[in-house]
């Protein structure tokens, strides 16, 4: 555990402060609250320069929500009324919408000399070799930085109102309370991080991406510009205001797992100061909140995670339930942001020393090759698995593979743009120690031009968060993903050693946009095959390949209902492409004539290239004779090293490739030769697994992909998603060749590749033999019957017994179940947990003899959304259990 930091006392320098002329320090005369004014039960006293939201808008924030363009007016309205403000654009969205932010201040410190100045002041804090003496002074002279943000979800839509209340005080107030907050900070607003998903009231934007998942990546204007803002004003405090289902609120403490390299300092911020100072001022109301339970700090897609990994910032997620009625939502929400902006205020001195602390602190870890060891912060708690032991130095990324060369470059530059110092080795070097990824360390000599990064930098704790081989999740509970390693992501070669090593080396260019993987070089016609038109399953899947296909590749296609299929719509099409979603919705919707013209579709000529639940599809409509299997293992999402077999699918893939895998089916090819890439076995050296598993040994063996002909077509299938969330690039370069790629003559197999006829049907579930999924009970076996656990229920399902092959009409709903896996000793605790909440489940096997409740999760609803799935941790507890493994929407 890194320990607090302990300000060293600076000796005697001097040091000339060079600025850009006109320029000059913020304000050098910050104010202390005094004991008398406190930061909500202080009176406002309002100048009355500003133009009230009511005089703008026509009602009070509060009374409605406010529109995208409303929120966009009143902000302006505000900007060019105050000079404590000024405004700006940091994005526009794929529907044109701008992404409207404005900082307030002081009116000297919003100027443009004086945000230069303040500019200049944050960057030199941020660098680890900056004098203290000249650390301290700045700390005294310059305003923190505090960012406060809505509305990432379109349908949390509070955040944002209360977000332009909070500017409206700063710009207009003129009381002690006020001026506090102006005299010690630069405040950044950004009310509507989401405006396209604002205006459909839906928790994704237009292209289906949960931007509160895409921080890392980038892959969204709105994301990217957001960040680009945060580069240039790097905060001390993000808030990030969502809302969650009920009517309490929470904020931090989080729950655990905590990522191991959050800084101490940092979380103690977010815990000790903020997270306390909301505690006092509910607790004093008699407002309802809870915190510690639901959300955690671990992958880094979030708007918490990545401010306090990447910038070393307090980062908060504040929830208010969104079954309040709107006027206590907006109150809530601009409590929270009021009060954590005042806590910072009163400590802007101690903040600002302690945030230029973290980054000296991690340059010496670096220097050191130490990396944070994994703990948890919640009582009762312990830690399941720990960082090595073993020192990183530094990381080193392959740059000779032409084939490769996009990919590489797109780490290269998420790294730059996050401020990452990247070499390229100046001669070849030899390294004693090389840790290839997923590889035990070995001697190996790295070329010239091999690209380098060292963790002797102030960002050391971003580089292993994003350049880390494993996560090492501390804590068997998540509510996302718990893999996110870039390389891994982009199927580069590359590798860490902890040796001292100094090598010659230039800093790398900056890298330009990427494409990567580059879009496919033929233009085949495409069609996209809709699996619903509900499900979020299927919004999210088809989001990231419209993403891929519109804004990367510039690729047209022919987007398709089941209908359309059945239709003659795929009638001088080359491929279809069919993302994930409800297989049986969906092979229901095609009907005996949609399952036919698929079939003679693929058997004529046509490329058919599913995922997940696209490629159950296949099998369903008789296209594919692959089998379908369901897990027993836990892996809430983590990335398998897979085996890609030689052929003009794996060019420029390579022989292995990394596979996102979150519960999804086992899938297996009637004919071995069919395999495109297949999981080994879990015994052999390729084996292995960045992320938390348990029980995964069971896909050992099994298709990643595979290229079945059919007649004179090919039925190309992915168990699992090839480019989740667009940025698994490696696999997605899969699809890309699957696209264009000369295939091989097709070979015999076990389907039947004469076209569909009424006397020769399409094989289907029907008329192909499957085997069984959970068995009715009967007395004598002494087995449950197959209804779903209810409330009212005495006992709920048992598992699958004997055969757990399903066909994909039988496959469990996917549409973010929850999942508690436990002892099978803890059985009646969990479903009497259940059983309060109303719940529905089947009970399944677990790896190692364990049982796994899944909940159905129909419409898709996010943890925020979801009407009880936060209170689950908690109850559990309560229950005395101790899960193996929670995964929650």
């Amino acid at each position: 555990m890194l320990t607090r930091l302990k300000v060293v006392a600076p000796v005697a320098v001097t040091v000339a402060l060079a600025l850009p002329a006109g320029a000059a320090l913020a304000d050098p005369t910050p104010t202390q609250a005094s004991s008398t004014c406190d930061p909500t039960q202080t009176a406002p006293l309002y100048l009355n320069k500003v133009p009230t939201p009511k005089s703008v808008l026509g009602f009070d924030l509060g009374e409605r929500e406010v529109t995208s363009a409303e929120s966009d007016t009143l902000l302006e309205s505000i900007a060019r009324a105050s000079d404590r403000v000024v405004s700006g654009t940091l994005a526009t969205t794929a529907q044109g919408r701008p992404l409207k932010y404005a900082i307030v201040g002081k009116p000297a410190n919003v100027t443009k000399a004086g945000l230069t100045a303040t500019e200049l002041a944050i960057k030199t804090l941020r660098d680890p070799l900056t004098p203290s003496a000249l650390a301290k002074l700045l700390a005294k002279r310059t305003t923190a930085v505090l960012w406060v943000t809505g509305n990432v979800h379109g349908n949390e839509e509070s955040g944002a109102d209360a977000a332009l209340k909070t500017l409206y005080d700063l710009s207009d107030r003129d009381d002690c309370a006020a001026r506090h907050i102006l005299d010690n900070a630069t405040v950044v607003i950004l009310p509507i991080q989401n405006p396209d998903g604002r205006e459909a009231d839906n928790r994704r934007n237009a292209y289906g991406f949960d931007m509160n998942r895409d921080w890392f990546a980038r892959t969204q204007p709105e994301t990217d510009g957001k960040l680009e803002l945060l580069r240039k004003y790097p905060p001390q405090l993000y808030i990030d205001a969502h809302e969650q289902g009920g009517t309490a609120y929470f904020f931090p403490p989080n729950a655990d797992p905590i990522y191991h390299e959050i800084a101490e300092p940092a979380y103690d911020w977010i815990s000790n100061l903020y997270g306390q100072a909301m505690i006092d001022e509910f607790t004093r109301r008699g407002l309802p909140f809870t915190n510690r339970d639901v959300y955690d700090l671990l992958y880094m897609g979030y708007g918490d995670t990545v401010p306090t990994t990447g910038f070393n910032a307090a980062g908060m997620t504040y929830e208010k339930g969104g079954d309040s009625p709107i006027s206590a939502r907006t109150f809530e929400q601009y409590l929270t942001q009021w009060v954590s902006l005042s806590a910072a205020a009163s400590h802007k001195e101690s903040i600002l020393t302690t945030w230029h602390g973290m980054y000296t602190d991690a340059l010496k870890e670096g220097l050191a090759g130490r990396l944070e060891p994994n703990q948890v912060y919640n009582p009762g708690n312990e830690v399941i698995s720990q960082v090595p032991d073993r020192p990183v130095r530094h990381y080193f990324l392959r740059a000779g593979d032409p084939a490769k060369k996009a990919a590489v470059e797109s780490v290269v530059r998420r790294l730059q743009r996050m401020d990452v110092k990247v070499y390229k080795l100046a001669k070849q070097t030899t390294v004693s120690d090389y840790k290839e990824y997923g590889r035990p360390p070995a001697r190996a000599t790295l070329p010239k031009g091999t690209y380098w990064i060292p963790m002797a930098q102030g960002q050391k704790h971003w580089i292993q968060a994003m350049l880390g081989e494993d996560g090492y999740t501390p804590f068997p509970y998540f509510y996302d993903v718990t893999a996110w390693s870039l390389p891994l992501l982009a199927n580069v070669s590359g590798g860490s050693s902890g040796s001292v090593l100094a090598p010659p080396a230039s800093p790398a260019e900056r890298v330009p946009d990427v494409v990567s993987p580059p879009a496919p070089v033929k233009r085949p016609k495409v069609g996209v095959l809709e699996l619903s038109a509900t499900s979020g399953t299927t919004v999210e899947s088809l989001g990231w390949l419209r993403h891929r296909l519109d804004r990367e590749w510039k690729l047209p296609y022919t987007k398709l209902t089941p209908a359309d299929v059945a239709s003659g719509k795929l009638a001088g099409l080359d491929v279809l492409l069919v993302p994930a979603g409800p297989a049986a919705t969906a092979n229901t919707a095609l009907g005996e004539p949609g399952r036919a013209a698929l079939k003679t579709w693929v058997s004529g000529g046509g490329r058919y290239i599913g995922w997940s639940g696209g490629a159950q599809l296949a099998s369903l409509a008789g296209v594919s004779t692959a089998t379908f299997t369901e897990p027993t293992s836990d892996v809430p999402g983590s990335l398998f090293r897979v085996q890609v077999a030689k052929g003009p699918l794996a060019a420029g893939v390579g022989s292995t490739a990394w596979q996102f895998y979150s519960y999804d089916p086992l899938m297996r090819a009637s004919d071995p030769a069919q395999v495109v890439a297949s999981y080994p076995a879990a015994d052999s050296a390729d084996w292995f697994v960045s992320g938390f598993q348990l029980g995964a040994e069971e896909l050992g063996g099994t298709a990643a992909a595979l290229d079945e002909p059919v007649g004179r077509g090919h039925a190309i299938l992915f168990a699992a998603e090839p480019n989740f969330r667009a940025f698994t690039d490696g696999t997605a370069h899969l699809i890309t060749n699957a696209l264009t790629a000369d295939l091989p003559r097709p070979r015999a197999s076990g389907l039947d590749n004469r076209p569909a006829t009424p006397e020769n049907p399409p094989t289907t579930p029907q008329n192909r033999t499957t085997a069984p999924q959970d068995r009715t009970a009967t007395p004598q076996d002494g087995t449950v019957a197959p209804q779903d656990g209810t409330a009212a229920a005495q006992n709920p399902t048992s598992a699958a017994a004997g055969d757990p092959t399903v066909t994909a009409a039988a496959a469990p709903d996917r549409e973010s179940a929850i999942r508690v896996t436990v002892n099978a000793a803890d059985k009646a605790k969990v479903a009497a947990a259940l059983t309060g909440f109303g719940a529905t489940w089947t009970e399944r096997p677990g790896p190692g003899g364990s049982l796994r409740f899944v909940v159905p999760n129909p419409e898709g609803l996010g943890l925020d959304e979801h009407p009880w799935a936060a209170k689950l941790p908690a109850a559990l507890r309560i229950a005395g259990v101790t899960p193996l493994a929670v995964v929650l929407p």
